[in-house]
C-alpha cells in the first residue's frame, strides 16, 4: 500500500502548530499540508482558558485561531484526537497512534508541554485537574460556581491565574504553594506580599510556605492534606505547578535534546528536514545571548509562524523577543526578557506595588522588564534589553514611561 505524502506535516494542534500552517499556506499556496493534533479541538489560544473566558470578555468561539471552513478552503488537512507515535527519519514518514502512516517533505514538531504531576497519594484520582487544555476549562466551568469549594495547588503563573478565575466565578478558593508569597519566582518580595494580601482581601485563603501531602476522596468531593497539618475540603482540585517539554517523540527519533528540542537560528532541529517551535523548542534567545525555552503565548504564536515561514522557503533567523502577560484581579502586567526574582531588581513605581516598571539586572545591565499596569511599552523594554549597556538607577527612572 502506498503511503500518502505531504509537502508539510505539522505535529501538534496547539497555538504553535496552528500558527505554522497559516504561515506555510501564506507562502506556499499549493504545497500539501497536514496537521496532526492530539486534542479533539481545532487549534486554539490558551491564555483565555485562565483569563477572559472566566470574565466573559471572550466567548468559547473566540479562542480558536480559525474556524473549520478556513482549513477546508486553504487545503489544510486536519487529523484531530490522534497523535504521532513514530518518526522514521530515513524514510521521512510518521506513524500515528491509530496506525496511519504519512510521508513528509518537511516536518514541524510543535508538541508543546505536559503538565507536571504531583507525586503524592491521590495525585491521580479521577477529576483532579492538571490545568492546561480546553477540556479542562470546559470541565471546571461546569463545576465552578457560587459556594463551590476549590483547592488550587501552585502559586506561580497558572496557579495564581486559576485562583483568580475561580474566585471570579464565586467559588471559595484555597491556594496551597511552597513559596512565601504568590509568583515568588517573578515578583520582588514587597510586590509579591502585596499581591498575596490582595488575594486574601478578596476571600482567597492562602496557605503559603506549605505543600500538599495527600489528596483523598471525601464523599463526592476531596480532602487535601498539607505538610503543614491543614486539611481542606473541596469540590474540585486544580493543579498548576508548571510543565515539562514534550520531547519523547523527538528523542525517540534521535534528534538532539537538551532542556527541550534543540534548534538552530532557523528553528531547524539536528535533522534539517525537521523543525521545532513553541513550548518544547530550545532556541537561541539572541537578545539574551543564551539558549532557552519560553512557555508563553507570544513565543508560541510567533515562533510557530516563523518556523512555518522558514519551512516554506524563508531563511530568517529567529531574533524575536517574546513577551508574556497576566491579569490577577486588578493587577495586570506585561513582561519581556529574563524576568527572574533571583536577579537584582530596580523598581520605578508611579504608585507603589501597583503601577510602574520593574527592571531585572545582571552585572548592571537590564535583562528583563515587567510593566505593571503600564501598557504598550514592550517595544521600549525590548530595545533597552537589546542594547546591553550598563545602566544606573538614574538612567532607569522614567526610562519606559
Amino acid at each position: 500500500m502506498s503511503v500518502q505524502s505531504y509537502a508539510y506535516i505539522v505535529v501538534g494542534g496547539g497555538l504553535a502548530g496552528g500558527s505554522a500552517v497559516q504561515e506555510i499556506r501564506r507562502r506556499d499556496k499549493d504545497g500539501s499540508v497536514l496537521l496532526i493534533g492530539k486534542e479533539r479541538h481545532l487549534p486554539y489560544e490558551r491564555p483565555p482558558l485562565s483569563k477572559k473566558l472566566w470574565t466573559g470578555q471572550k466567548q468559547l468561539q473566540d479562542v480558536f485561531l480559525q474556524d473549520r471552513p478556513y482549513y477546508e478552503a486553504n487545503g489544510i488537512r486536519l487529523i484531530l484526537a490522534d497523535s504521532v507515535a513514530i518518526i522514521d527519519r530515513a524514510g521521512k514518514t510518521v506513524t500515528t497512534a491509530s496506525g496511519k502512516e504519512y510521508g513528509y517533505g518537511k516536518l514541524l514538531l510543535a508538541t508543546g508541554g505536559i503538565p507536571k504531576r504531583l507525586s503524592i497519594p491521590g495525585a491521580d484520582l479521577p477529576d483532579v485537574v492538571y490545568y492546561r487544555y480546553l477540556d479542562d476549562y470546559l470541565k471546571l466551568r461546569q463545576q465552578a460556581g457560587d459556594g463551590k469549594r476549590a483547592v488550587v495547588i501552585g502559586g506561580g503563573f497558572i496557579g495564581s491565574e486559576m485562583a483568580c478565575a475561580l474566585s471570579t466565578a464565586k467559588a471559595e478558593v484555597t491556594m496551597v504553594f511552597h513559596g512565601a508569597y504568590l509568583c515568588a519566582s517573578l515578583f520582588p518580595q514587597e510586590l509579591g506580599e502585596e499581591i498575596t494580601r490582595q488575594y486574601q482581601a478578596r476571600g482567597v485563603r492562602v496557605l503559603s510556605g506549605d505543600a500538599p501531602a495527600a489528596i483523598e476522596r471525601d464523599g463526592p468531593g476531596y480532602g487535601v492534606r498539607t505538610r503543614g497539618g491543614q486539611h481542606v475540603r473541596a469540590d474540585m482540585v486544580v493543579v498548576g505547578v508548571g510543565i515539562v517539554p514534550d520531547v519523547a517523540l523527538a528523542e525517540a527519533a534521535g534528534l538532539r535534546i537538551g532542556d527541550g528540542i534543540e534548534v538552530d537560528e532557523l528553528l531547524r532541529t539536528s535533522d534539517p528536514h525537521i523543525y521545532a517551535a513553541g513550548d518544547s523548542a530550545l532556541f537561541s534567545y539572541l537578545a539574551l545571548g543564551e539558549r532557552r525555552r519560553v512557555e508563553h503565548w507570544d513565543n508560541a504564536v510567533t515562533q510557530g509562524g516563523w518556523a512555518g515561514a522558514n519551512m516554506a522557503g524563508d531563511a530568517l533567523p529567529y531574533n524575536y523577543m517574546p513577551f508574556f502577560f497576566s491579569d490577577l484581579f486588578q493587577f495586570g502586567y506585561e513582561a519581556v526578557g529574563d524576568v527572574d526574582a533571583r536577579l537584582e531588581t530596580f523598581v520605578d513605581w508611579r504608585k507603589e506595588n501597583d503601577t510602574g516598571v520593574i527592571y531585572y539586572l545582571r552585572d548592571g545591565k537590564v535583562r528583563g522588564a515587567m510593566m505593571c499596569n503600564v501598557w504598550d511599552k514592550v517595544p521600549a523594554a525590548c530595545e533597552l534589553i537589546r542594547r546591553g549597556e550598563r545602566v544606573t538607577a538614574q538612567d532607569l527612572r522614567g526610562a519606559i514611561g
